[in-house]
């Protein structure tokens, strides 16, 4: 290898940390935001935030950061793309040739609008009111169209903007993936509604302190792994994961007294994410092999830990009696069986984060052809509350009663998440498959739960998923470790196995 080669790489190394710096920076301004930010601070965080979204942009497209990268490209250290010099230069070089396309004052433009579009979000979240926020929307609508036209597209304006989430993505592949879970998921549910049978849930909304809410997911989640030494826990409107440094992760929940699932599966849920970020490699926080690879990937590890863990009996053996002892009044009568029950009901909702596993994924369709039918200009701003009312009653049977329950429950929109919303869905597939195959390699996992073991399984995924940065693409990431391309079926079959019994269809 050339020392001019170690020199030019150096050189791209120092920028990708100071691009770190300043993106780090933005995304504390960004959690402070959601945390604990008045409402009439939002105007000059707007202005803090579009400043910091320039000067990173300035960086990432500087034509000498470029010049370097294109050097790079063809000495020997890009010689293998999955070597991690060949991840740092390849993945660098696809955000600079991203970045490159769009303009500095659309960049700002856009940086500010998610700013302010999510707190008119909370505030018409409140007054249930979808005309409040509309305006706004229809802006936004209007900058991820520019940018979309701006990366370019061979076949739909989505496309760039999923790329963006899920990296290769397309919504023809999407489309096919999501279309064929669907085709066995609807009859499925539709079995287990045609039973009749429901589990009683009454007990769910009974009483449940705060403060034993919080008690009682912080210690699931340390006992899931998750470092509070390199991390912490804190309330918002709506819950997320973001990474400030490399020894600090923020996970956040929204508690109601009145329905316990809500803040603890969301706190297993972020937790999940949070396990992701403190496994990637902090050597290497800075560059590519550092950071994770998707957004789906990213949902896989959320949704493994609420769902195929957090939701599973044999973690219930184990949780349930923590549980009656942190809330004795709510739970004193219940048992561990109807508790799992419970918290496995199949019915549909029309809150998507309350939504159970089997239902949950006709949200993300939903949302996922509302997106599409948006950019492309099939669905004007104006007329979407009545789309959204219209593909809730077509794919989960319920029409919201108001705006809140509808339209306004997400955050996404209004901070311009658009092609965020299918890696929901591919997360819950890429869980399933990633399960199936730790299972196959470090023995049956429920009876390791039952006993409050989880270690195994976190470093499973440390070393097959987290550890592995962007060295490898989704798809290359999926085929290698589990043998065979993403597959539907096997989220399928972890359904069956959790709810044919409780339904007695088996």
């Amino acid at each position: 290898m050339s020392d001019r080669a170690q020199q030019t790489y150096a050189a791209v190394c120092q920028q990708a940390h100071q691009i770190k710096l300043l993106s780090t920076m933005e995304q504390v301004l960004g959690w402070d935001e959601r945390t604990q930010l008045p409402l009439d601070g939002a105007e000059y965080r707007a202005e803090q935030m579009t400043y910091l979204a320039g000067q990173i942009h300035d960086l990432r497209t500087d034509t000498r950061f470029g010049e370097w990268l294109d050097e790079l490209s063809s000495s020997e250290l890009a010689a293998d793309p999955r070597s991690d010099t060949g991840t740092t230069v390849r993945q660098l070089k696809r955000e600079y040739d991203r970045q490159s396309c769009l303009p500095k004052r659309l960049v700002e433009e856009l940086s500010r609008t998610a700013v302010l579009g999510q707190h008119v979000w909370q505030e018409a979240r409140e007054e249930k009111d979808y005309q409040r926020l509309a305006p706004l929307l229809e802006k936004t609508i209007g900058l991820k169209k520019e940018q979309a036209q701006a990366l370019g597209f061979a076949e739909h304006p989505y496309d760039p903007l999923l790329d963006e989430f899920e990296p290769g993505a397309t919504v023809q592949q999407t489309q096919a993936i999501l279309e064929g879970l669907r085709d066995e998921l609807v009859p499925f549910v539709r079995s287990i509604l045609d039973t009749g049978h429901q589990p009683d849930t009454s007990f769910l909304r009974r009483h449940y302190p705060r403060a034993a809410q919080e008690k009682l997911g912080v210690e699931v989640a340390r006992k899931f792994g998750f470092d509070f030494q390199r991390g912490r826990l804190d309330e918002t409107a709506h819950p997320f994961c973001t990474t400030l440094g490399p020894h600090d992760c923020r996970i956040t929940t929204r508690y109601l007294e009145d329905f316990f699932p809500s803040a603890f599966f969301s706190i297993q849920h972020e937790a999940g994410h949070g396990l992701y970020e403190q496994g990637l490699r902090t050597e290497c926080f800075d560059l590519p092999p550092g950071e994770a690879v998707s957004m789906g990937i990213h949902e896989s590890q959320s949704r493994m830990w609420e769902n195929f863990v957090g939701r599973g009996a044999a973690f219930w053996d184990w949780c349930f009696p923590q549980a009656v002892e942190a809330f004795p009044e709510a739970l004193s009568d219940v048992s561990c069986d109807a508790f799992f029950a419970a918290v496995n009901q199949a019915r549909p909702s029309p809150i998507r984060v309350e939504a159970d596993e089997a239902t949950y994924n006709l949200h993300i369709l939903l949302r996922f052809e509302l997106e599409v039918a948006l950019l492309a200009g099939e669905i004007p701003v104006a007329d979407l509350r009545d789309a959204w009312n219209a593909k809730t009653e077509e794919y989960i049977g319920l029409t919201p009663e108001n705006d809140s329950q509808g339209i306004l429950q997400d955050i996404h929109w209004s901070a311009g998440l658009f092609g965020y919303f299918p890696t929901y869905s591919l997360g819950n597939l890429y869980a399933a498959q990633f399960f199936h195959t730790a299972e196959e390699a470090i023995g049956p996992l429920d009876e390791q739960f039952r006993h409050g073991e989880f270690q195994p399984l976190l470093t499973w995924l440390q070393k097959h998923i987290h550890q592995r940065g962007q060295c490898d693409t989704p798809a290359e990431l999926v085929q290698d470790v589990t043998g065979q391309p993403l597959d539907h079926s096997y989220l399928m079959q972890h359904l069956k196995n959790k709810l044919e019994p409780l339904y007695g269809l088996r």
